[in-house]
């Protein structure tokens, strides 16, 4: 894939990952390393809550996204982040689940203290097979210049 630099975008443009399916060993270990409550590590302890089911994290959910974001956009020398200004979970990701990222170029600027990047505004909308809004996060990031 071709890698893109901070001139490639303009304000507006759309972007769309494959997909991606959640296991439920993947929201099991997961869980167990970051984010140990009952409703991620244990089926039957779920159902017994308001989700009815495993869930899987939302930081699971975010990590996913991060990457499917980043084999979407494949930034020259990586997107550094500057910051997450909003992330919400609406609805949560469950085992089999496929997820998909969309992510629209909102703003560009070029960086004042580091002028071989520019500053890269942006919207990702994670969703599942069924169109459901999973995750909406709004961003930041620094992404290298064409070299001149």
């Amino acid at each position: 894939m071709k890698q893109r630099y901070f001139e490639d975008l303009k304000a507006g443009d759309r972007f769309t990952s494959d997909a991606y399916k959640v296991s439920k060993e993947q929201i099991v270990s997961f869980a167990r390393e970051f984010d140990p409550q009952p409703f991620h590590l244990d089926q039957t302890v779920a159902r017994k809550t308001m989700f009815k089911d495993l869930i899987a994290s939302g930081w699971h959910t975010a990590a996913i996204t991060m990457r499917l974001f980043v084999q979407t956009l494949s930034f020259a020398e990586g997107a550094i982040g500057l910051g997450v200004d909003e992330l919400r979970w609406p609805t949560p990701v469950k085992p089999n689940d496929l997820l998909q990222v969309e992510t629209e170029i909102v703003d560009l600027r070029e960086s004042r203290s580091k002028p071989s990047h520019g500053i890269v505004r942006l919207r990702n909308v994670t969703t599942n097979q069924r169109g459901e809004i999973v995750q909406t996060m709004a961003a930041s990031a620094l992404v290298l210049r064409v070299k001149r």
